[in-house]
């Protein structure tokens, strides 16, 4: 994770929780900020970018990250607002936002759904460097 100004804590868990940015986190809370993190400052694909990014950081604090975790997470970041998902293209329009979480049951071969972070979901991102709240109960 990039976290500006800040250096974050990475802890081993202490049952279910784990210390992220000096707070007691849930392993869902993690993986949620893990994928927000993920599509903060550009377009990403779940199986080009962010599954491989938040399985990265998610062994940094001994957490497995699977594709149903990322995807699950999206859904739940879409549902509460934080993200949202498009359809990208090189033609004209370039990109299409659906409404949201699309089916993500399979592998993508041709890379055509991507995510990003929306307007609530960056405010959320900037404010978690001043401890700010976590992201929701399971």
């Amino acid at each position: 994770m990039r976290i500006q100004g800040r250096r974050k804590t990475k802890a081993k868990p202490a049952g279910n929780t784990y210390a992220c940015w000096n707070r007691s986190v849930n392993r869902i809370e993690l993986i949620r900020l893990i994928v927000l993190n993920e599509i903060c400052d550009d377009y990403e694909n779940v199986d080009q970018i962010i599954l491989q990014g938040a399985a990265k950081e998610g062994a940094a604090y001994g957490l497995t990250i699977d594709r149903r975790d990322v995807v699950a997470a999206l859904g739940w970041l879409i549902e509460q607002g934080l993200a949202k998902a498009y359809l990208l293209s090189s033609l004209s329009p370039h990109h299409t936002e659906l409404h949201g979480m699309p089916q993500l049951d399979m592998i993508e071969e041709n890379f055509q759904t991507y995510f990003y972070i929306a307007k609530k979901g960056m405010e959320h991102h900037l404010s978690r460097r001043d401890s700010g709240p976590p992201l929701g109960p399971d």
